[in-house]
């Protein structure tokens, strides 16, 4: 067998990363050539594995030009053409190559089709990727699905809980300080990468184009009982922020899932209103009561992200 070589790519060499078959072509993300041309990715944050001229493993780190963050792996596929298990040592070595480059590891957000564990060709694809990311001294975090709703009806509101904009930047600040844990960030690990900001805990930090009237509070007679940050003005739409305060909501089970559901859907008509046609949401896939509510308001998962961080 032809020994194996391992290299960052270097400038023009574009079609060199392309030239390996995608594995996963239903997966929308950035291409490589778009990602180079934007400035996300770079030839020397980009690494391949080589049997004579076939790509036989690549791995593109991103990070958007401006940012104060650290690079993360955005792209990471193997042929599996020979044994899984050696396709993930070809992967494990692909890693410990560019880690060794780049001063130590770093976050691997592995994105993947909806329901991939329900798909036994994407399932096998994903498990020789995330193998070789633990072969090389990752550690599995957690699973964050993406939802779109690009439409549906809205369930009608209860009347239970009424809406209204945010006063002022002091409100919506006031109001996230009595929120514990938002159960939908969207963009979470981006605001933390380009501009190092938590965006749980500080996201008018983040997202600066949308004005505090844009943002919907809930109310259960005169008293606040959700949040929520939807957005027109970052890449698309989406509902950015969205979490619950008041103890009683939160630890009952039932209303805090009607002020949930009532609320994404007030959040959803918002844009809607403005011109959107898509509404996107990120939420931990361990929240399966808040995964249902979204499906309920007519939310659809698109993709999957598991993310890996250095040991």
């Amino acid at each position: 067998m032809t020994d194996l070589v391992i290299r960052p790519l270097v400038a023009g060499e574009e079609k060199l990363f392309d030239s390996m078959p995608d594995p996963l072509p239903q997966l929308r993300q950035i291409s490589y050539a778009d990602g180079i041309a934007g400035g996300g990715y770079r030839p020397e944050r980009t690494f391949v594995a080589l049997r004579g001229d076939r790509v036989v493993g690549r791995a593109a780190w991103l990070l958007l030009p401006g940012s104060v963050g650290e690079p993360w792996l955005e792209r990471f596929d193997l042929d599996l053409a020979p044994a899984t298990e050696t396709a993930s040592a070809v992967g494990a070595a692909l890693l410990r190559s560019a880690h060794a480059a780049f001063g130590g590891p770093k976050v691997y957000h592995a994105a993947l089709p909806a329901y991939w564990r329900r798909q036994p060709e994407v399932r096998s694809v994903a498990e020789a990727t995330m193998a070789a990311a633990r072969l090389a001294g990752l550690v599995e975090r957690r699973e964050r699905i993406r939802f779109s709703w690009a439409g549906a009806p809205l369930p009608a509101p209860s009347g239970r809980f009424s809406f209204r904009p945010a006063a002022d930047a002091a409100e919506i600040n006031a109001l996230v300080g009595r929120i514990a844990e938002p159960v939908v960030l969207t963009g979470a690990e981006t605001a933390r990468a380009v501009a190092g900001v938590d965006l749980a805990r500080n996201p008018l930090a983040w997202l600066t184009g949308t004005p505090p009237g844009h943002w919907r509070v809930a109310l259960r007679g005169d008293e606040p009982v959700g949040l929520a940050g939807p957005t027109a003005d970052a890449c698309f739409p989406m509902i950015a922020y969205l979490g619950l305060l008041d103890d009683t909501v939160r630890s009952d089970t039932v209303r805090g899932g009607a002020v949930f559901g009532e609320l994404l859907a007030d959040s959803v008509a918002a844009l809607a209103g403005g011109g959107a046609y898509e509404v996107v949401a990120d939420v931990d896939a361990h929240r399966v009561a808040v995964v249902a509510e979204l499906e309920r308001t007519g939310f659809r998962r698109i993709r999957s992200r598991v993310v890996f961080t250095p040991a």
